[in-house]
C-alpha cells in the first residue's frame, strides 16, 4: 500500500498551498497579484537555480556509457508522448489545440522537477545531474513533434510551418537556453567557486518557489473559468493522462535502471507537463491553438495532481 504520510507532506508542502492561495484569491476577487517583472525574474531565477545546481551534480559525476542511455531514454518519451497524446487529443479538438497540447504533455514542468527534487531530498535520497541534462533536453524535441504533426495535418493549403526555424526557436528559447547555459556553467564552475554563489542558488530557493507557485496560482484562477466551459474531455485528459505516462515510463525506466531516485524522475518527467518553454514557442509558430485551454490544463490539473497524487505512486513503484 502508498504511504499515506507522503500524501499528506506533498499536501502540506508550503509550495503547493502557496498555489492553492493564489487560485483562492481570484475566486475571493483579491486584488492579489505579483507585478509581471517580478513574476518574469522569479522565473530566470529558478531556472538559473536548477540548471547551476544540475551542473554541480553533473561535474561531481563519472561519465559512464549508460548515462547516454539514459539521455537517449528521455529524448524519446519525449517524442513518443506528443506521437500518441495527439491522436487522442485530434478525436475531440482541432489540429492546432491537439497540437499544442500534446507538446505540452511531452515537454516538461521545471517547477514539477524542482518539486520532485525536494520530494527525494524528504526521502533523504539525492538525485543525479545528469537528470538535469534530461530535463532541458527534453523541451525541444516535444514542441518539434507537435509542429510536425500540426503541419502536416493542416494540409497543403495551409501555410506550412519552417523546421529549421521552429528548431531554432526550441533551443534558443529563454527558458530553454538558460537552463542549459547555467548547466554548462555549474558543471565548468569548481567547487570553491560555486560555494561562493550557494546563498543565492540554494538557500533562497525554496522561498522564490513559493512566491513563484502564488502568481501560478493566480494565473490558473483566472483561467479557470473559460477551461471548464470547454467541457469535460479536456480535464478528464489532463487527470488521467500524466498519471498513466508517469506509472508506464516508471516501470519501463526499470529496464534501464535500477536506481530508484532516477526511476522516480523519469516516472516524473513523463508525467509533467510544460507551462513555460512550450506556450512560448506555441505562441510564435501556432497562434490559432488557445492558451485557455493548454495552459490550464498543465498548470491547474496536471501539476497540483502530480504533486499531490503522481509523486507518491511513482515513487511507489520505482522503489
Amino acid at each position: 500500500m502508498l504511504n499515506l504520510d507522503l500524501l499528506i507532506t506533498n499536501v502540506t508542502n508550503p509550495a503547493f498551498l502557496f498555489f492553492i492561495l493564489g487560485v483562492l484569491a481570484v475566486r475571493l476577487k483579491s486584488d492579489l497579484e505579483i507585478p509581471a517583472n517580478s513574476s518574469k525574474f522569479i522565473s530566470l531565477y529558478l531556472l538559473l537555480s536548477i540548471g547551476f545546481k544540475g551542473g554541480q551534480e553533473l561535474s561531481h559525476e563519472t561519465f559512464r556509457p549508460e548515462i547516454l542511455g539514459f539521455i537517449l531514454f528521455g529524448i524519446a518519451i519525449s517524442v513518443i508522448i506528443p506521437v500518441y497524446t495527439f491522436f487522442i487529443l485530434k478525436q475531440r479538438l482541432s489540429v492546432y489545440n491537439a497540437a499544442a497540447i500534446a507538446a505540452a504533455y511531452g515537454s516538461v514542468s521545471a517547477v514539477t522537477f524542482v518539486t520532485a527534487v525536494s520530494y527525494l531530498e524528504l526521502q533523504k535520497m539525492n538525485f543525479h545531474g545528469y537528470m538535469v541534462a534530461i530535463m532541458a533536453l527534453m523541451e525541444a524535441p516535444a514542441i518539434i513533434a507537435g509542429l510536425a504533426l500540426m503541419s502536416y495535418f493542416v494540409g497543403k493549403d495551409k501555410k506550412r510551418i519552417r523546421h529549421g526555424e521552429v528548431l531554432h526557436h526550441s533551443f534558443t528559447n529563454g527558458s530553454v537556453l538558460l537552463i542549459l547555459g547555467s548547466l554548462l556553467i555549474g558543471y565548468l564552475a569548481d567547487a570553491r567557486q560555486a560555494e561562493g554563489i550557494k546563498p543565492f542558488t540554494n538557500d533562497i530557493f525554496k522561498g522564490f518557489l513559493a512566491i513563484f507557485l502564488l502568481d501560478m496560482g493566480i494565473t490558473s484562477g483566472r483561467k479557470l473559468k473559460s477551461f471548464i466551459s470547454a467541457g469535460w474531455f479536456p480535464i478528464v485528459f489532463a487527470a488521467v493522462m500524466p498519471l498513466l505516462n508517469g506509472i508506464v515510463f516508471t516501470l519501463i525506466s526499470s529496464l534501464f535502471t535500477a536506481d530508484v531516485s532516477d526511476r522516480f524522475m523519469f516516472g516524473v518527467l513523463a508525467a509533467s507537463a510544460s507551462y513555460i518553454a512550450v506556450p512560448a514557442a506555441m505562441k510564435l509558430t501556432n497562434p490559432e491553438a488557445d492558451p485557455g485551454l493548454y495552459i490550464p490544463m498543465a498548470l491547474a490539473i496536471t501539476f497540483p495532481l502530480n504533486i499531490t497524487i503522481g509523486m507518491p505512486v511513482y515513487f511507489y513503484l520505482a522503489s
